[in-house]
């Protein structure tokens, strides 16, 4: 994967590339977004990874379109009073028959979770139910320290109980506060810091949040990881400065090791692909919903424009997550260069990151960039099959400290 920018003083950009935004022709209309993957985006900047996602929404959820911009690429979508979001224009259908709900209220809602045997693991998840008038926009949030926030739009408070049950394993409290015309804020705590995730679907209009209890013991036996092999087959990634080797090669060859070292250990392991062939982003998420890892690492290595940029990084997006990508770092920065007294430099861990698997709230995850195929230092220590050896047990130990 190739670093956007990297070490440019952000100040010597001509103003006008901070300033332009494109055109938007005011229209009105309903519209219904066609997937369960569609992107609700905050506005129309984007990047080589695509714009700035806030939400990925359920199907069949009602948009308020008050715009059209002028590429015709996307619509706008009337959130709340003072907020917006975009959506592709390929992912709505436009209904001319429907009008979009306004004045919604929210009704009581339920917390529950799968039956808890005495002495047993806490299976399955814990759901919150919260009924609404329609299939509303929304947005999830996931936090540090176990805590979840969802933003519901177009709706205002007349939940006046929630129900809470004793089958609920994971979940502390639920709380809400309306923070703006049509914007109502709900809070989810859980028992413990570590999140393992959730997922927020429809049932017909009722919004479902399904958080994950996670294994009943923090250890790789019996633990389904995913692990992401990035490219491969035409999507070549980057290329080796000196040596012309092919990141999609060495990218296969650490995640099967990965695989192997994980499988002596007891764990599960799923690879997105385990040959040279093209998996798209969109099939790899998909496959992902429907096997539902406990946890997922995708593996890159990293390129830039500058050819003195070097060392190893992990991403993420979601703060919950974040824990995991910094273990995963002081992992792979301990690994042996081969050179004497020679440290493995560190590029950083970065985070909000708009990788795709960076965006799944579902299962934690991580992106790892190896070191940088564009640098001739970096580049030696890739080549190395050693080097890769080495970088895969800092992966598999990474994962293992991680779920602690």
């Amino acid at each position: 994967m190739k670093t956007l920018i990297t070490g440019l003083c952000l100040s010597l950009l001509p103003a006008f590339l901070w300033a332009q935004t494109p055109a938007v022709r005011d229209t009105l209309l309903t519209g219904f977004t066609r997937s369960e993957l569609t992107p609700l985006y905050y506005g129309l900047g984007t990047d080589r990874l695509g714009g700035a996602r806030m939400e990925t929404l359920d199907s069949a959820v009602v948009l308020n379109l008050t715009g059209l911009d002028s590429s015709g690429r996307f619509w706008r979508v009337r959130l709340a009073p003072s907020l917006s979001g975009f959506v592709p224009v390929e992912q709505v259908r436009i209904d001319t028959t429907a009008r979009y709900p306004t004045g919604g209220l929210t009704g009581n809602w339920t917390v529950s979770g799968d039956a808890i045997l005495p002495g047993k693991a806490l299976p399955g998840n814990d759901i919150l139910a919260i009924r609404l008038p329609a299939r509303l926009p929304y947005r999830g949030q996931l936090l540090a320290d176990g805590h979840l926030i969802v933003d519901l739009f177009g709706v205002t408070s007349n939940t006046n109980w929630i129900t809470q049950r004793e089958s609920a394993g994971v979940i502390r409290d639920v709380w809400f506060e309306q923070v703006a015309d049509e914007i109502l804020r709900v809070h989810v705590t859980l028992k413990k810091p570590r999140s393992w995730g959730y997922s927020l679907v429809y049932a017909k209009n009722t919004l479902t949040m399904r958080v994950r209890r996670g294994p009943a013991k923090p250890r790789l036996r019996g633990l389904t990881v995913a692990v992401d092999a990035g490219h491969g087959g035409s999507n070549t990634g980057a290329r080796g400065l000196e040596t012309g080797v092919l990141e999609k090669d060495l990218t296969l060859d650490v995640a099967r090791q990965v695989r192997d070292l994980l499988t002596r250990k007891g764990a599960r392991v799923i690879m997105t692909r385990d040959a040279d062939t093209n998996i798209g982003p969109t099939a790899r998420l998909r496959a992902m919903r429907q096997l539902m890892p406990d946890l997922l690492v995708s593996i890159h290595f990293n390129a830039s424009g500058s050819r003195a940029v070097r060392g190893m990084s992990t991403y993420y997006k979601h703060l919950g997550f974040r824990s995991l990508s910094q273990v995963m770092l002081r992992e792979l920065l301990r690994v042996k260069t081969g050179v004497s007294g020679e440290k493995m430099p560190e590029f950083g861990n970065v985070g909000h990151f708009n990788f795709f698997f960076n965006t799944p709230t579902e299962y934690p995850n991580v992106l790892v960039e190896g070191p940088f195929l564009s640098n001739p230092a970096d580049e030696q220590l890739i080549v190395d099959p050693r080097f890769r050896k080495r970088m895969a047990r800092a992966i598999a130990t990474g994962i293992r400290k991680g779920i602690r």
